[in-house]
This record gives C-alpha cells, structure tokens and sequence, in this order.
C-alpha cells in the first residue's frame, strides 16, 4: 500500500489536475462571497441588475450563518461535478493513457493499488473542503459579516465537510464506470446522469430516497420549507459510496486486463 501510494502521489504532483480543482473551489468561494456582498445592500443589488438579482433569487441572508449555508451548497452540487472528474481522472486515466497493464504487473497487488485511488481521492476532496472552508471564513470576516457566534460558525463549518464527505462518497460508482468503460467517455456520461437526475428526483420531491441528492437537501438548497434528509437517506449514500469502493475492487481483482 505504502509504494502504491507514492506511485499516486507522484502522479498527483506531476498533474495539473490538482490546481485546476483548486482554482475551481476558490471560484466557487468567491462567487458566494460575492452574493453577500451584493445582499448587505439591496440598493446595491438592484443597481448591479441581473447579478443582483441571481443573488436575490439564491435564497441566502447576508450574515454567517447564510454566508456558510451557500457554501455548503457550492459544495454539494457543484462538488459533485469537481469530486467526480478527481475520481474519474483517477481510475480513467490508467486506460487512456495506457498504463493499466503495466500497472498491474507490478508485485503490488491489485486491491492495494485500488485502494490507494480511494485514499488518495478521499484526502483530495476532504482539502479542497477544507480550502472552502478557510477562504470562506476570510472573505466572511472581510465583508464583516454580521451574526457572529462560534456556534453557529462551527455548526456551518461542520456542515460544508459534512456535504463534502457525502458528495465524495458518491463518487465511487463513477471510478467502477471509468474502469469498466476503460477511459473517461463512460464514467463523464454518468456523472452527468448522475447530476441531472438529482435536480429531476429532488424537484419531484423524491430526492431523500436518491443518493445523489442527498448532500444538496442536507445542504439546505431546497429552502426551508423542505424537510431535511432522514436517516435512511444517509444509509443510502453510505450504501452506494460502500459500494462503489467494494465493486470496483472486485472488478479490478478479477478483470482480464487485456489492453
């Protein structure tokens, strides 16, 4: 595990990937920031037309505990998009570059290299929340937003990582989809399903009983009118993150690995 690892790290150093996502979130960081900027003065807001008004339509108050519910909604939907290329661009590109075959006749075993993926892709994920996070409360204290508490500050933090972690989990069936279609072409088509099937079941009202909209209700971004995920929402995502980790493995161990 440890040599598999290196080997993943290595390649993560050498990827461009990596900034690409990072960049991704401070935009996402800074867009929300921007929408409290916006709300502090509605005058300002119309002035600014229609950004002013998308920043209206976001729902969201201009204080802390607005300020990290947007946030934690950047990240369960727009997180998905993001987790789910890192988890693509993992698994895929040992195919499209041509390297599973040399991959795989190395004397590390199968399961560990996979297992590596995971990791990697699970500490990848949990820093780039952890980079929302950071700039979030910076951006919130140069705004000087109003409605300071450590509690609520924490409980909004707790729930940006707590997103992150759901939204990560759901990417593992895409890493099985970018090993069993051998490249990318698969698992991007199904990330795409995933993601527009979520908005379908979650405006239909279903959307606690489909994984992958879980960290989008959990979020908040339904509105207050709208019950919360339960506990079996939860087990579903757990299940299908579970899952997605079993079944790749399985397929990894057992595949003919033929080009």
């Amino acid at each position: 595990m440890r040599d598999a690892l290196w080997a993943e790290l290595l390649k993560l150093r050498r990827s461009r990937l990596p900034w690409i996502s990072a960049l991704a979130f401070t935009v996402a960081t800074l867009v929300c920031g921007l929408f409290m900027f916006i709300l502090q003065d509605p005058q300002r807001a119309r002035a600014l037309g229609l950004l002013g008004g998308k920043a209206q339509l976001s729902g969201a108050t201009a204080d802390w505990t607005g300020y990290l519910a947007l946030l934690a909604q950047a990240v369960a939907v727009g997180g998905l998009l993001i987790y789910g290329v890192i988890a693509i661009w993992l698994f895929g590109r040992e195919f499209s570059d041509h390297t599973a075959k040399d991959l795989l006749a190395l004397p590390t075993s199968r399961a560990a290299i996979v297992g590596a993926k995971f990791i990697i892709g699970g500490l990848w994920s949990v820093l780039l929340a952890v980079q929302v996070c950071g700039l979030g409360l910076l951006i919130g204290a140069l705004l000087g937003l109003p409605g300071w508490s450590e509690h609520h500050v924490v409980e909004g933090v707790a729930r940006v990582l707590v997103a992150a972690t759901l939204t990560a989990l759901l990417t593992t069936p895409l890493s099985l989809a970018a090993s069993t279609g051998r490249g990318y072409l698969a698992a991007v088509a199904a990330l795409f399903a995933a993601l527009f099937t979520a908005q379908v079941v979650a405006a239909l009202g279903f959307g606690a009983y489909f994984p992958w909209s879980v960290p989008g209700l959990f979020a908040g971004i339904a509105g207050p009118g709208h019950d919360p995920p339960n506990a079996l929402s939860f087990l579903l995502v757990l299940s299908t993150g579970s899952a997605g980790v079993y079944v790749t493995t399985v397929w990894w161990r057992k595949a003919d690995h033929s080009r």
